[in-house]
């Protein structure tokens, strides 16, 4: 299980639908228009109709017939040239959440730059594990400086939650930086296969986590490139057993591992920030590497009776041509010292996104398939800018990112990292409305098979 559940959808998402316009480039555009919306938690952009190509002919107000081309009743409601919001299709697909169907409404906002600065996101789904449910959204974007959001969600079985964060400092240009945030979550669909960098398929297990989270991080903003930063994290999970058909609970096969039933952790974490990076939401160039030690208690302040942790990650992004971004990520943990850690707070890879201190990316293979004390995980993309275009008074651009993921867990310090890893290749396709929102698909294949993730933000 992550340490800190994903701040977008558990279920993620990939939304199709066929569009159908009158010549071969509108087509087009509105395709690449799904890949902007397909996201599990919102959707990014919305295509203007075709020019007609000049004013229609006059008609007499008595005899209301619609414009050459214009769509009425409800083809009006299913095209997304012409609703008043995008009523987007929403097929959802995950290693661990199965196939997700329902409607994903969604309205957006510009301001006077054409810049997103609101995202309203709900939908109304049906997912064969958990039954009928939905969600609602808000993603609010002020300034670059300044950014917060509400995500809440029910299904009619097991899952519920709500998500809020805000933040403020994140462009470093004052002294101080500020993030918060509060999660209750109760999700149906981790999984557990034992400790190890070797675990088999077969040993595959289902718990149901229900956790409450509060965590607040602090930066002291020795300039805009240095950062030192206090974190802390007061964390409660339940593990529970598993409720998914033919999938075997976690305390049949692991009834001894420790972390079964409740625990508590107060995480407390420094770390030093070195950011070259030319922009925060979508770099071209530049590094960020962080450090970082921690310790984690069951309570307490200043003790480690959970564990000790230290680690780095990094990341650059050095541009190869105008429209072409090598981009690569590297990232190791050690748990230092622990003393009957739970599971779910040893260090995991698996999954489609990058957590700093915590889960790491290895988009062939579903979230936290391999556990252990260590971790080491490294990826390279290719991200290139295949087309841009116009849409809801902003600017859009289409990335298409090939990538590569290797890593593996190991349980003894000594280990070398870079060795038996498992890798992952893949294709992303990105749809980017600067500076604020990015929204991807990412489609990697392992040695299970393949695997989807969508969500909001780059991977990493």
């Amino acid at each position: 299980m992550t340490a800190v559940k994903n701040m977008h959808d558990s279920t993620g998402g990939q939304a199709l639908w066929n569009a159908v316009a009158d010549f071969q480039f509108a087509a087009w555009r509105r395709v690449v228009a799904v890949l902007l919306t397909a996201v599990p938690s919102i959707a990014l952009a919305q295509l203007p109709p075709p020019e007609s190509g000049g004013p229609p002919s006059p008609v007499p107000p008595s005899v209301p017939v619609p414009a050459p081309g214009q769509t009425t009743g409800l083809a009006r409601w299913l095209n997304p040239s012409t609703a008043p919001f995008i009523p987007v299709p929403e097929v959802a697909t995950d290693p661990n959440s199965g196939t997700t169907l329902g409607v994903l409404p969604t309205w957006l906002r510009t301001d006077e730059n054409h810049h997103i600065d609101r995202i309203i996101a709900p939908d109304i789904l049906h997912n064969p594990y958990f039954g009928y449910g939905m969600h609602v959204r808000l993603y609010e974007y002020p300034s670059e400086d300044q950014q917060w959001s509400v995500v809440a969600q029910i299904k009619e079985h097991v899952e519920r939650g709500f998500d809020g964060e805000y933040q403020i400092g994140r462009a470093r240009r004052d002294r101080w930086s500020f993030t918060g945030g509060l999660i209750y979550d109760r999700d149906g669909t981790p999984r557990f296969f034992g400790t190890g960098n070797k675990t088999p398929e077969s040993s595959q297990t289902n718990y149901t986590a229900a956790q409450q989270v509060a965590r607040a991080q602090i930066g002291l903003n020795i300039s805009r490139i240095w950062q030192l930063a206090y974190t802390v994290r007061a964390r409660s999970v339940d593990v529970l057993p598993g409720t998914l058909p033919g999938i075997e609970s976690i305390e049949q096969r692991f009834p001894h591992i420790t972390g079964l039933g409740t625990d508590r952790e107060l995480l407390q974490r420094l770390s030093i920030t070195y950011d070259t990076r030319d922009d925060l939401t979508i770099p071209s160039h530049g590094t960020q590497w962080v450090a970082y030690g921690g310790l984690a208690s069951r309570g307490g302040l200043l003790n480690d009776s959970l564990y000790s942790e230290a680690g780095v990650d990094g990341r650059g992004f050095w541009p190869l041509r105008q429209d072409t971004i090598l981009a690569v990520h590297l990232a190791l943990r050690y748990l230092l010292h622990t003393n009957d850690a739970p599971f779910w707070a040893l260090s995991s890879i698996g999954g489609g996104r990058s957590d700093i201190g915590a889960e790491q990316p290895l988009r062939g293979f579903g979230a936290g398939r391999f556990t252990d004390r260590d971790s080491f995980s490294m990826t390279v993309e290719l991200r290139h800018k295949l087309l841009s275009f116009d849409a809801l008074s902003t600017h859009v651009d289409i990335e298409v990112t090939p990538f590569v993921d290797a890593g593996r867990v190991f349980g003894r310090s000594g280990t070398v990292p870079f060795t038996q890893l498992h890798p992952v290749g893949g294709i992303g396709f990105r749809g980017i409305a600067r500076p604020f929102v990015v929204g991807y698909v990412d489609v990697g294949y392992g040695s299970e098979g393949s695997a989807v993730f969508t969500g909001i933000g780059y991977p990493f």
